[in-house]
C-alpha cells in the first residue's frame, strides 16, 4: 500500500478513536473497518492483524454490557433508567449538538431514577451511577480500539 494510503488509514482509525470518546461516530467499528479495508490492499499477513483486531473489539462490545450491566445491578439502576437515559441523550444530541448526548443521557437518567423512587437523592444516585456505567462502557471500548490500532501500527511496519 502507498505511503497515502497508509496515511488514509491512520486518519480513519484516528477518527475511529475519537468517536470512541465521543459517541458521535461509530469508534470502535471504524476502527476495525480501516483496518479490514488496509488488509485489503496489503494481504496476507495483515489478515491476521484484522483477526486480531475483530477478536478484540468484538470481545470490548460484549464486555461492555456485561460490566456495565453487572455495575448498574449493582448499584440497583433499572434497564428503564438506561433506556430512558440513552433515549433523552439521542435527543440532547439534536438539541445541543456533541455535549447534549450526556447531558441528555444524565438528566434521563436522573427523571428515570427520580420518577421510581420519588426521591431527589435516588435520582442524583442513579443518574451518577448510570454515567459511571457509561464511562466504563466507554474505557473499555477506547482500550480494545487502541489495542487494534497498536496492532495495526505494528503490522504496517513490518509488512
Amino acid at each position: 500500500m502507498s505511503a497515502v494510503g497508509e496515511l488514509l488509514i491512520a486518519l480513519v482509525i484516528v477518527i475511529g478513536l475519537v468517536g470512541t470518546i465521543v459517541p458521535m461516530l461509530p469508534g470502535p467499528s471504524l476502527v476495525l473497518a480501516a483496518i479490514v479495508i488496509w488488509a485489503l490492499f496489503v494481504g496476507g499477513w495483515a489478515w491476521a492483524v484484522v483477526a486480531g483486531a475483530a477478536v478484540l473489539i468484538v470481545g470490548a462490545a460484549v464486555l461492555k454490557y456485561l460490566v456495565a450491566g453487572r455495575s448498574m445491578k449493582r448499584s440497583g439502576i433499572s434497564n428503564r433508567t438506561v433506556l430512558i437515559g440513552g433515549l433523552a441523550g439521542i435527543v440532547g444530541f439534536f438539541v445541543i449538538p456533541v455535549i447534549g448526548l450526556p447531558i441528555g443521557f444524565l438528566a434521563g437518567a436522573f427523571v428515570a431514577e427520580w420518577a421510581r423512587d420519588q426521591d431527589v437523592r435516588a435520582g442524583w444516585r442513579g443518574a451518577i451511577a448510570a454515567l459511571r456505567a457509561a464511562g466504563v462502557a466507554i474505557l473499555i471500548e477506547l482500550t480494545a480500539s487502541l489495542f487494534a490500532a497498536a496492532g495495526w501500527l505494528t503490522g504496517a511496519i513490518a509488512i
